[in-house]
């Protein structure tokens, strides 16, 4: 991996950064600072819906496209540190049902969303490339 690579993936994962901060401050405001928690989950389940789509539209192109682009941007758009901290957050408030709902939630709708990203990134370059 060149310092190139390097590089961009630091401009893509900051750009990443600020895309998620943008966005789960605009969906605080809307419903209200005690339901960051949702916008959260909804940052890191749209950002596991990219890194899904781009690994799909990506496959059989040079691994720094899909570092620059997953481990970079969509790295940078999703947020583990704060999931996790705003659930240990949860079972320090007693919410532990809180708690699980939003490990649960994050693991399960984040794979799903993947998933779904990956097939419909390959479909579409497929069908682009056929």
């Amino acid at each position: 991996m060149t310092a190139l690579v390097v590089v961009v993936a630091i401009v893509a994962g900051a750009l990443g950064a600020v895309a998620r901060y943008g966005v789960t401050r605009a969906i605080a405001a809307r419903l209200g600072a005690a339901k960051l928690t949702r916008a959260v989950l909804i940052v890191n389940i749209v950002g596991s819906l990219i890194g899904g789509a781009l690994i799909g539209a990506t496959s059989g192109t040079a691994h720094e496209v899909q570092y620059i682009l997953v481990g970079g941007f969509a790295g940078g758009l999703t947020t583990f540190s704060t999931w996790t901290v705003e659930t240990v957050q949860l079972v320090l408030e007693g919410r532990a049902g809180a708690a699980v709902r939003n490990v649960v939630a994050n693991l399960v709708l984040g794979l799903l969303a993947a998933s779904v990203g990956a097939l419909v990134g390959a479909v579409v370059v497929g069908s682009i490339v056929a």
